[in-house]
């Protein structure tokens, strides 16, 4: 069996981080699902014509899911962290960079590493 290029390898970490997340939010849908094989698709381009970008996939997958959901659906993830106010996104940090993290910035918090909210969530809960 051929192992997998360590753009693949990176590309399929970034898709099973950010669905875990989707999972946690009880929004992983066929259609939101969807979302994530296009960004998926669209960063394979991208990290072909930048390989040194490979340890940014998983941060620009989280964040292109988050805007197409913004776009189609509305904001996530909520903010587990901010008991009252309106409710308000979490952001990805760095926006480009290695080992990416949900952040509250209304709470000046790191909330959970990308691929993990359902620790920050209390767990994935069923729907």
């Amino acid at each position: 069996m051929k192992s997998l290029s360590p753009i693949e390898q990176a590309l399929h970490a970034a898709r099973a981080l950010v669905l875990a997340d989707l999972v946690a939010g009880r929004v992983a849908e066929a259609d939101v699902v969807s979302l994530v094989e296009d960004s998926v698709a669209q960063r394979r381009w991208w990290v072909e014509q930048w390989p040194d970008g490979v340890g940014y996939v998983a941060g620009l997958v989280a964040q292109d899911v988050q805007d197409a959901l913004l776009e189609r659906y509305g904001r996530w993830p909520l903010c587990p962290v901010c008991p009252s106010g309106d409710p308000h996104a979490l952001d990805v940090e760095p926006e480009l960079g290695p080992d990416p993290h949900w952040v509250c910035h209304q709470a000046g918090v790191k909330v959970a590493a990308v691929g993990s909210l359902a620790q920050a969530t209390g767990g994935a809960r069923s729907s």
